[in-house]
């Protein structure tokens, strides 16, 4: 099947689902990325995600196949936006599962995938003219703390957008369009690169935002029992158990103002620790 000169079919693996916002054209958007089938970061925008079909409803670590165009008012190189935001030509392939300690999970995003940061004054000097980088995995040397900070509501931008979002328009099969609940909480990984640079960058994934909800309806509306639940397995279970990898994304409007740092986090990479694997480095 041919496609116009500026739209391409992509293959792509979803490793990124960053919250949900609410928009004024699209009622609520999804940042999703993935790397290609190239080895190549991508980012696809909008997706009105929660408003798919059922069947169209992606899942984190799914190949995707995806008609795609050049996001025109986005000068970031790895910005696409579907070339039917409806999504309904997109072809889930397979799910990549966590079979033998996520072997292909990690042979697919850390080796056959884009490069994997150590430095963050490199990844920040990438992001700058001509490279403009503005997805990368990155790899902290240590995580020394987990955050949160209250905050109710939406900034004033984002009510703007749900002051103007018409709630009774029906789309793509999913009648009642309940506009995602804003998190109480921001949540911060606190970390230092392979230098000792030091960070403070905020996690925006999706994940984070669902385990919040579950441990507070399991915590009966308790918020710090919920809280200390998602630290109990961000901070403690992962940095101990877990291999962490950073998903780091800008959002367009800090990245073309040319912030000191650009980045948060928009997934966490966590497969188990393997001591064979730290054994077989050494040599």
């Amino acid at each position: 099947m041919s496609h116009p000169k500026n739209e391409e079919r992509k293959r792509v693996l979803i490793t990124v689902k960053a919250y949900p916002l609410p928009s004024r054209s699209y009622d609520e958007l999804v940042c999703t990325a993935g790397i290609t089938d190239e080895g190549e970061w991508i980012r696809i925008y909008p997706v009105p995600f929660r408003f798919l079909k059922d069947d169209g409803q992606y899942s984190k670590y799914q190949w995707v196949d995806i008609t795609l165009k050049k996001a025109k008012k986005d000068f970031r190189p790895e910005s696409y936006s579907p070339a039917d935001t409806s999504l309904d030509d997109m072809d889930i392939i397979e799910t990549v599962d966590t079979s033998k300690k996520w072997r292909i999970r990690k042979e697919l995003v850390l080796k056959k995938g884009p490069k994997v940061y150590t430095s963050m004054s490199e990844l920040i000097e990438d992001s700058k003219e001509p490279k403009n980088v503005s997805l990368a995995t990155f790899k902290p040397a240590k995580i020394t703390g987990f955050e949160y900070e209250e905050e109710r509501e939406w900034s004033e931008g984002l009510q703007k957008n749900l002051q103007q979002t018409d709630l009774f328009d029906e789309r793509g099969g999913k009648g009642d369009k309940d506009i995602v609940q804003k998190l109480p909480f921001k949540f911060y990984y606190k970390l230092e690169d392979k230098n000792g640079k030091p960070s403070r960058m905020m996690i925006e994934d999706w994940e984070i935002g669902a385990l919040y909800w579950n441990c507070l309806k399991r915590a009966d509306g308790d918020e710090q029992v919920a809280l200390q639940k998602v630290k109990d397995k961000y901070y403690d279970t992962f940095t101990q158990k877990n291999d962490i990898h950073l998903f780091l994304g800008t959002t367009l409007q800090y990245h073309r103002r040319r912030m000191n740092n650009p980045f948060v986090i928009i997934g966490v990479f966590y497969p188990p620790k393997d001591p064979q694997e730290n054994q077989r480095s050494l040599f």
